[in-house]
């Protein structure tokens, strides 16, 4: 027995740890962006569940064609035509594969049926373009000045432009997401320039949305240039190889979509070209087949949809040039011009053609409201810091802060109003077809007739809110009606002699570029089983527009309330105002063919 005293095993020797109080300070969160995000998609997702939908090109160009990827049928435009091929079968496809959410929870599908779907989308919309102007908002903040970017917020959570632009399954609405993360590139140079992610936004938003939209990144980019080339030799092709990453990043992103497109078109095309070519040198007519405007209509639409943020966004430029040293902007003058550019370049040019929708101003959405948010910031701070002596320094500190509160009061109040008075206005189109979804009349439907499971449109064609508020079985078809022009066709049914997907590339019948009407896109009254239907007091029957409400062969299932445009005075067209002051209403119906016709 050893007389030694036993230890304990010894550890192996450990590299010394760093100090703790060496380790480098965790930067702190910075929680706006993430508050900005949350207002912003509050804002939006009561749009996508309360806006009307505003253009019927939003439903035959784009809600009808992903109903068809994802259910097999729907209603197909000339656009769609391998023949013309002026809409991307990829941007349907990205918004077609956002929507499977909606199918994973049978309750939901069971309850709401393919309307589910329809929200899902503009649920997914509703948060896509939060994240963009969150991050907007961002290098806003960082690198022009923290007021503007919150008051640059609050216009864009409250004009009633963003309620329908924000959720709006539309090129222009894609397009804007994408200037918005293109702007936000170009202005924030914290850590470097970001040009080429600039380009990559601005490409992404020109190929899968509207090719136009790449004229308001060209500010931007020759500030840039003018920068580099009054710098040195190096500046500039530091420049040049930025440039060409972004543009091979944007080459990147259309190829993909070229080779997408042609593989469902089976022939090679490249839509943003086809379109840029049908817009500016179609023989045909182009765009101005469908209505000319004005050049004041813009005006006029933006003093509705941003009323009092519109003539300080005008103001913008000018502005500029005479802000106080008291300011705080963060930026160069020569870089807030460029900043505010684009929305006078978008103006003028639009103004300049002849065919004009409110869709087409959405893109510059963005820029209105950062040039009015400067403008905004610009006279609070000559409010709240006059030079001595001043006509404003002699008026009382709580007068002016009485006018601020005043003009913000006021401008959400008319967006209320406006917002209130679409969707009160406007919403039956969405509606009028749940009764089509409910346990009782899905027992009373015989889905195995045509007849039972048609539905018809007559003059009320362009309100068709897409085959997504239809049961499966039920087909929508058109009927005569005053309207002269091009109806929309059928897809090639998928899994129907062709194979799937087959409306993607066989060339549809009776399709044309002039607006020509076909007869072959109607069908006979008694071909249906269902009508839907409106009827306003300034509504004038024809041979071919009867008054199917209230009539012996067809009962009455639902009926909305529906604003009479033609009856109704100013302000009730334009916004929200008691019943008493004039706004007049009309019925929009879901009518069925009575049992005993």
């Amino acid at each position: 027995m050893s007389d030694s005293i036993a230890r304990p095993p010894q550890r192996e020797p450990t590299t010394a740890r760093p100090a703790r109080q060496n380790a480098p300070p965790t930067p702190p969160v910075n929680y706006a962006p993430i508050a900005v995000f949350y207002i912003l998609f509050i804002s939006h997702a009561f749009a996508a569940f309360y806006q009307p939908i505003q253009d019927c090109d939003e439903v035959f160009n784009y809600w009808e064609p992903t109903h068809y990827l994802n259910h097999g049928h729907g209603f197909q435009t000339w656009e769609y035509s391998p023949v013309y091929a002026i809409r991307s079968w990829a941007y349907a496809a990205l918004h077609a594969l956002a929507i499977q959410g909606a199918k994973v929870v049978p309750v939901i599908n069971e309850v709401f049926g393919k309307r589910a779907e329809f929200y899902m989308l503009r649920a997914v919309l509703a948060g896509i373009c939060a994240l963009c102007e969150a991050r907007l908002f961002n290098a806003v903040a960082k690198c022009v000045n923290a007021r503007v970017a919150w008051i640059f917020v609050g216009i864009m959570a409250t004009a009633p432009g963003m309620f329908h632009a924000s959720v709006a399954y539309l090129p222009s609405s894609f397009a804007m997401y994408a200037t918005m993360l293109s702007t936000a590139a170009f202005i924030d140079r914290r850590n470097g320039f970001r040009t080429a992610r600039g380009i990559m936004f601005a490409g992404l938003g020109a190929s899968l949305g509207w090719p136009f939209a790449v004229v308001l990144a060209i500010p931007f980019l020759l500030e840039e240039a003018f920068a580099a080339v009054n710098t040195d030799q190096e500046a500039i092709i530091d420049l040049a190889w930025r440039v060409l990453d972004g543009t091979a990043r944007a080459t990147g992103i259309l190829a993909v979509q070229v080779l997408f497109d042609a593989t469902l078109y089976r022939r090679l095309t490249v839509v943003p070209l086809n379109i840029v070519l049908y817009n500016v040198f179609s023989s045909s007519g182009g765009p101005d087949l469908y209505g000319t405007e004005p050049w004041s209509y813009y005006l006029r639409n933006l003093a509705l949809n941003l009323h009092l943020w519109v003539p300080l966004a005008l103001l913008g430029l000018p502005m500029l040039f005479v802000q106080p040293s008291k300011s705080a902007i963060k930026t160069s003058l020569l870089r807030t011009l460029v900043l505010v550019s684009p929305l006078y370049i978008w103006l003028g040019l639009f103004t300049l053609q002849s065919h004009k929708e409110e869709r087409f101003l959405y893109p510059a959405y963005p820029f209105l409201a950062l040039s009015g948010a400067l403008t905004l910031h610009i006279l609070l701070t000559y409010l709240g810091s006059p030079s001595k002596g001043s006509l404003i320094a002699k008026i009382p500190a709580f007068l002016r802060l009485l006018f601020v509160l005043a003009f913000l009061i006021l401008a959400l109040v008319l967006s209320a109003l406006r917002i209130a008075g679409q969707v009160s206005a406007y919403a039956a189109p969405l509606q009028t077809y749940d009764p089509l979804h409910t346990p009782e009349m899905r027992t009373s439907i015989n889905t195995s007739s045509p007849l039972d499971t048609t539905l018809c449109l007559g003059k009320e064609w362009y309100r068709f809110p897409s085959h997504h508020f239809l049961p499966d079985s039920f087909r929508a078809r058109f009927i005569k009606s005053e309207f002269d022009g091009l109806l929309p066709g059928d897809f090639e049914q998928t899994g129907k002699g062709y194979g799937p997907y087959a409306g993607t590339w066989r060339v549809p019948k009776g399709m044309n570029d002039g607006n020509q009407w076909d007869e072959g896109k109607v069908v006979g009254v008694e071909e249906c089983g269902w009508i839907v239907d409106s009827h306003l007091p300034s509504t004038r029957v024809t041979e071919r527009e009867p008054k199917f409400i209230g009539s012996k062969e067809w009962d009455t299932v639902e009926c909305e309330p529906f604003l009479d445009n033609a009856s109704t005075g100013l302000l009730g067209r334009v916004g929200w105002v008691p019943e008493d002051w004039g706004r007049v209403w009309g019925e929009y119906c879901l009518l069925r063919r009575a049992k005993s016709v």
